[in-house]
């Protein structure tokens, strides 16, 4: 069997797919969708009101948040919707696309609102940032995966702890406006994660034993976006630990649920991966890299 169809038969169905799709996109009606445009007070930002490490955690969020090309980037080549794929998957593939759509506009809110914010604040001019995010934005973002389960695995987590990191911050800071965009993050990042665990819940129902394997794999090595490629990514981290706990191990209790949850029969590999993934939780990662 070749990768190409080795791939489709790690498929969950399209009509599995396009369910989990569609509850997705009817969870948000449109009079509660925001934009950066409209939604905020901006003439009442004000960047003096924050601590150092809060800006620098303002920062370093817009720049996480701000790589979104990178990210959709990687769907568009594992999960392509053109002549490249045969009819089925390319229906599967559509499927999620009018996810992917959807999430990136909501996540390229969250840049502009972020970029904005500091401009608003008197953190830093347009042009200021636009270098600034350039040379991040630039580098390349991969994720080395070989089973579609494990994407959505990974984007499960990363959402989680992104929602999480989102409202730890927000507890702290002083400037209302900054609070108040943190909430409406903090509200999106908690409906992406709702729909990555409905998908890896339904590739568990569907393929069971078989999805222990590469989820597993996942949380073995798992790193933030950009933790690889950004210098300076976890001297930057650690300075803002003191503000909010940018940890994604804080996820895993979640991702635990979602597996348990999943299935009505436990198996012995399904619980092997729930002890894994439990004892991942006290598990943290070794800051490397430079300065930024």
């Amino acid at each position: 069997m070749n990768a190409a169809e080795t791939w489709r038969d790690n498929l969950i169905s399209t009509e599995q797919l396009a369910e989990a799709v569609d509850t997705f996109l009817a969870a948000l009606p449109p009079e509660r969708r925001w934009d950066a445009e409209r939604s905020l007070d901006w003439d009442a930002a004000d960047a003096d009101r924050l601590s150092d490490g809060q800006r620098s955690a303002v920062e370093f969020v817009t720049v996480i948040e701000d790589h979104l090309p990178g990210y959709f980037d990687v769907y568009h080549r594992h999960f392509p919707v053109d002549g490249s794929v045969d009819p089925r998957v390319f229906t599967h593939h559509r499927e999620l696309y009018h996810f992917t759509v959807r999430w990136a506009a909501e996540e390229d809110t969250h840049a502009r609102a972020l970029a904005r914010y500091q401009r608003a604040a008197g953190m830093g001019t347009r042009d200021e940032l636009r270098a600034d995010l350039t040379a991040y934005g630039q580098q390349e973002f991969t994720l080395p995966y070989e089973h579609p389960v494990q994407f959505f695995t990974y984007a499960l987590v990363q959402e989680k702890a992104t929602q999480i990191y989102y409202q730890q911050l927000r507890a702290g800071v002083g400037d209302p406006v900054l609070a108040d965009l943190l909430t409406k993050l903090s509200r999106d990042e908690a409906r992406h994660f709702t729909f990555f665990a409905d998908v890896v819940s339904r590739y568990l129902r569907v393929h069971g034993d078989r999805v222990v394997t590469p989820i597993r794999d996942v949380i073995a090595d798992f790193r933030m976006p950009l933790a690889g490629t950004v210098r300076g990514y976890w001297r930057w981290a650690l300075r803002i630990a003191d503000t909010a706990r940018y940890d994604h191990t804080d996820a895993y209790e979640h991702l635990i649920a979602v597996i348990d949850r999943a299935v009505d029969v436990r198996t012995d590999p399904l619980d092997e991966l729930i002890r894994f993934v439990d004892s991942c939780r006290t598990v943290t990662a070794t800051p490397t890299g430079g300065s930024r």
